[in-house]
């Protein structure tokens, strides 16, 4: 049991079943909250917990499963390649909507964590938090943030962008489907464009460009934001 510990394979195993046991519970209840995601995370720290089994034990194997985030929100171009005439009229409002979106998100944490008190390197790290997984640990890293805790801040807007991002939508009555692709993928990445996906595939198209244009805009946005508020 030891020697299996110590290699790639027990952190990759137990990733993947606890990924499908959360998919299976999502499934069986219907519940938003369930998201597998969400549950996935609550699952392994309960697992790791309980049996004692320190972070980089699991992260051996856990680290390639993380490897391939990026080559899977490529695939995701696809869909975009279909919609090519649509984003060529209106590019302008999307890249205007892209940038707006990322400033209103980094003000909306700048408010909060001066009002809530928060810690500084605390507050860095939520920056980068609409971006993806591994963009999100770059700039954290690079800003004076903590990579592991931007994973968890971007996993945190993955999550609630994929649970209340439609019903956001319909609070305040969006009804064009390019508009409601790139809040929801500017505001919550690759987890936004699942639930982008399932509202349609204009959507899904418009929210998997928002991903990579706002990571590429957050790469030079954040510490240009930093340095112009001297945080």
């Amino acid at each position: 049991m030891a020697l299996y510990l110590d290699t790639p394979l027990f952190g990759m195993t137990l990733s993947i079943v606890v990924f499908i046991i959360g998919i299976y519970i999502n499934k069986k209840s219907k519940i938003a909250i369930f998201n597998p995601l969400l549950l996935s995370g609550i699952i392994i720290i309960s697992f790791l917990l309980y049996f004692d089994i320190d972070y980089e034990t699991y992260n051996k194997g856990g680290s390639i499963i993380s490897f391939f985030i990026a080559p899977a929100t490529v695939v995701l171009a696809v869909p975009l390649y279909k919609n090519i005439k649509l984003l060529k009229e209106r590019w302008l409002s999307i890249l205007i909507g892209i940038i707006v979106g990322s400033l209103a998100g980094l003000f909306t944490i700048l408010l909060l964590s001066k009002f809530l008190e928060i810690d500084h390197r605390i507050m860095v790290s939520m920056f980068p938090k609409s971006t993806t997984t591994a963009i999100s640990m770059e700039i954290a890293n690079q800003i004076g943030g903590l990579p592991t805790l931007a994973v968890a801040f971007t996993a945190v807007a993955g999550i609630g962008g994929n649970f209340i991002g439609e019903s956001i939508l319909r609070l305040f009555k969006i009804d064009d489907k390019v508009s409601k692709g790139v809040a929801l993928g500017t505001a919550s990445h690759a987890l936004g464009t699942a639930k982008a996906m399932e509202m349609g595939e204009t959507e899904g198209a418009l929210a998997s460009l928002s991903i990579g244009l706002a990571g590429v805009i957050s790469v030079f946005l954040i510490p240009w934001f930093m340095n112009l508020l001297s945080i």
